[in-house]
């Protein structure tokens, strides 16, 4: 069990039922009153960020969120196969559960499983991807206008913004976080 007082950036907890993560948090001891602890926590499944009081001697169960390294393998309808790096095993993850950036996964990728009491909920992937652009129109001569960029699909089939001077068969690399064009690979 932990205590409001206990709070740090990044501590997990339950909540109501829910699994939830300190975002930020305040001890505020006003002149008039009780102290209490201001928090802006984030449902760790779902995504939802909530600001909540609570008083510094409330109580909540301490939650473990268990992290696995897997390597993604291959996707079969709305399944998607991770293996265990350690046992070899085949992991099979529903769509629902996979954030939207796994766009930019590619098969042999390592990701990272996050699960709570035996339930995976999410997957972890790289911040930074290196990907084949696989289509995308040729530059025109004459066409340089500062930061001007055209549609390039890349091997997983995810479409980014990338400048002009890019062409089919480069490697670049991208922020998962973002979606962005970071530069050539």
């Amino acid at each position: 069990m932990i205590t409001a007082s206990d709070f740090r950036n990044g501590k997990t907890f339950e909540y109501e039922g829910k699994v939830m993560q300190v975002v930020e948090f305040q001890h505020v001891k006003p002149g008039k009153g009780a102290a209490f602890v201001r928090t802006k926590m984030k449902n760790v499944v779902t995504g939802a960020v909530t600001e909540t009081s609570f008083n510094p001697t409330a109580k909540f169960p301490e939650a473990f969120i268990e992290r696995k390294d897997v390597e993604y393998s291959y996707a079969d309808g709305d399944l998607y196969y991770f293996m265990d790096t350690e046992t070899y095993e085949m992991e099979p993850i529903s769509k629902d559960n996979l954030p939207e950036n796994f766009k930019f996964v590619k098969e042999n990728d390592p990701c990272t499983l996050l699960s709570y009491k035996g339930n995976v909920f999410s997957v972890q992937i790289p911040n930074f991807v290196e990907l084949v652009v696989t289509e995308t129109e040729p530059g025109v001569a004459g066409n340089t206008a500062t930061n001007t960029t055209k549609p390039a699909t890349l091997e997983t089939g995810a479409i980014v913004k990338v400048p002009l001077f890019i062409s089919e068969g480069e490697k670049i690399q991208i922020d998962t976080r973002t979606g962005e064009y970071m530069g050539r690979a």
